[in-house]
């Protein structure tokens, strides 16, 4: 069974806004999950840091790298926080 393309909305924060150069984007994907989506877009874009050392977000709520997108879903990789 071939994968269908859907089209995710993704929003950049921080080191990814830096790397990619844009704070949104929409794009056309045949990925399956949100952990798939993150490695397409690491090859794509060169983002730097590794699925371990982040957190991600769909439609607004903490999800698994396992979790299964559908079309129209927003996705959010959250980096490393640092501060004092």
């Amino acid at each position: 069974m071939l994968a269908m393309n859907k089209t995710i909305q993704i929003n950049y924060f921080a080191l990814f806004r830096e790397q990619r150069g844009l704070s949104q984007e929409t794009i056309d994907t045949a990925a399956e999950t949100v952990g798939q989506l993150y490695e397409e877009l690491q090859s794509r874009h060169c983002f730097t840091l590794s699925k371990g050392s982040l957190r991600a977000a769909l439609n607004d709520e903490f999800c698994q790298w396992d979790s299964i997108l559908k079309a129209g879903d927003r996705i959010v990789f959250i980096p490393p926080v640092a501060g004092g």
